[in-house]
């Protein structure tokens, strides 16, 4: 039987990586993209999780044509994570004024949940 103590440092390190970890990690980044293929909106392209500074982005097609006429990718969100206060935040894009408005904050499997079902098409145009 294997302890814990038994461990090799790099079965250490592969259990580390993630939670707890700065942003962007790549378990992380892997969860939101697993999670957007859950998505109810635009299913039919693919969206990009761009890891930035503190967080994702993700990028679209604009398959509805009313933020981008020609169907080019347009910013749908943004997730940050605040380690002051251990919580994630998600913003949407405000396309008219070019600016990330705050929409939600909590665990990142909540955030996830609201951006994939999206009722009032707020991130989803």
């Amino acid at each position: 039987m294997v302890t814990q103590w038994q461990m090799s440092r790099s079965t250490v390190a592969a259990v580390n990586i993630g939670a707890g970890q700065p942003q962007p990690n790549e378990l992380d980044w892997r969860r939101i993209k697993r999670s957007l293929q859950r998505r109810a909106r635009y299913r039919y392209v693919s969206p990009v999780v761009e890891r930035e500074s503190g967080g994702y982005r993700i990028v679209s097609p604009c398959c509805s044509r009313n933020i981008d006429p020609g169907g080019g990718p347009i910013d749908i969100a943004r997730l940050e994570f605040d380690n002051k206060r251990n919580t994630w935040r998600l913003y949407s894009k405000n396309h008219a004024t070019l600016q990330w408005e705050p929409r939600s904050q909590g665990r990142l499997h909540e955030l996830l949940a609201l951006l994939n079902e999206d009722p009032q098409r707020v991130f989803w145009q």
